[in-house]
């Protein structure tokens, strides 16, 4: 089976398109920017292959994923001779709100659930949906399938996803923690569980999904109890550029201070803050790297709030299921960065981690565990792949229909 993934954000349109039997096998993968803007550009790459590359205005994405699907059949650097070989379409849609707590088949009441929770995720849901109609336009047979960032959150308890407000605001504006990168942490922990043989569903394992955007999830038995992020994906983990956990008051503080704006404030607290905003060097932490290397004081002190902020959730997501198995490192930041692992891991001695440093010393590597071997407590870098998640279900909700 052929199935084409999308992940259509406000001015970009990432995909993949996968040959689904018994082992995946990527056929291309590629990404539309600048959407919407004068110049658009399309990079479309075949593994092996050298990356095709167009710079062409793109109106809409409409017209985007008539890019991506000429790119896909073209003589020279297509993978299908037609479109009538895609099978399926699976979308990457941020938020399912309540209505979802799993992947789902999309039909017209699904677009409306879609619909009803953009404003809960107004950057990126309607994005979504308009990836959705415009395949619709373009190929109205092919089955489509929508995979959601909150839905392995949607089984949290209501003493961990609830917020301490007057409860008349979750009634009437759904108030409350969803969480996201929920893709990456189910993937990344059935991952894990299988590279070491173990059944998930007797293991305790938190999951450190550590990127320019960050969250942790705290998995018991092969479910979601509780995760960093909220209602929206600024609480939690300090991040590239989003300020993570920070006093409410704090915030008021400085709009009457500052004067700003409730945008203004918006822009702050999501793209002026984390790590770049609080080094003034970049949001990136191999930059940072550079610049504490370099004696720049606050990247060196930027990075240590970091790995402070992620060793306390792990040790508060401990104690939340009573034990740990194994602690997971994914994302840019985690499969890569030796220096934040160590300064994580070798605060873990106190509930069972016996760390390894040698081990440690690799970066992209995948599976690799970065404890001892009699550890008691497992730390493991797995890299993940949220494309081959929602392939695997669109695969499986198309094949019932």
């Amino acid at each position: 089976m052929k199935i084409l993934v999308l992940n259509c954000g406000s001015s970009s349109i990432k995909y993949q398109m996968l040959e689904m039997n018994d082992e995946p096998l990527l056929l291309a993968k590629g990404l539309l920017e600048r959407i919407g803007l004068e110049e658009g550009v399309l990079t479309h790459t075949r593994p092996g292959k050298d990356p095709y590359e167009i710079k062409i205005p793109i109106a809409d994405h409409n017209i985007g994923i008539n890019l991506l699907l000429d790119a896909l059949t073209d003589q020279e650097h297509g993978v299908i001779e037609n479109l009538e070989e895609i099978n399926a379409v699976g979308h990457r849609v941020a938020h399912g709100g309540e209505f979802f707590s799993e992947s789902s088949y999309i039909n017209t009441q699904a677009k409306v659930y879609i619909g009803e929770c953009c404003g809960l995720a107004p950057l990126h849901n309607p994005a979504n949906l308009k990836g959705i109609e415009a395949m619709e336009k373009l190929l109205p047979e092919v089955n489509q399938v929508a995979v959601f960032d909150t839905s392995f959150h949607q089984s949290m308890p209501e003493y961990a996803f609830h917020y301490p407000i007057p409860y008349t605001y979750y009634e009437k504006y759904q108030l409350r923690r969803y969480g996201f990168h929920g893709t990456s942490h189910k993937f990344v922990a059935q991952k894990a569980c299988d590279k070491l043989d173990w059944n998930i569903n007797e293991k305790k394992i938190i999951t450190c999904h550590l990127g320019n955007g960050a969250s942790i999830c705290a998995i018991d038995k092969g479910i979601s109890v509780d995760t960093s992020m909220g209602f929206t994906p600024v609480e939690g983990l300090m991040m590239g550029t989003r300020v993570g956990d920070f006093d409410l008051g704090g915030l008021l503080h400085l709009m009457e201070k500052e004067n700003l704006s409730i945008a203004e404030a918006n822009n702050l607290i999501n793209k002026k803050s984390g790590l770049k905003g609080f080094s003034g060097v970049s949001s990136d932490m191999r930059d940072l790297d550079e610049a504490a290397d370099a004696g720049n004081h606050r990247a060196e002190l930027a990075k240590e709030m970091f790995a402070h902020r992620v060793r306390k959730y792990i040790g508060s997501y401990t104690a939340v299921m009573n034990g740990l198995d194994l602690i997971i490192f994914t994302g840019g930041i985690g499969e890569n960065d030796i220096n934040t692992r160590e300064r994580v891991l070798s605060h873990m001695d106190f509930i069972g981690v016996d760390f390894d440093p040698k081990a440690n010393n690799c970066r992209g590597k995948d599976c690799l565990l970065v404890s001892k071997e009699n550890s008691r407590v497992k730390a493991m870098v797995v890299t993940t792949n949220e494309e081959l998640v929602i392939a695997r279900d669109t695969k499986r909700i198309v094949s019932e229909l």
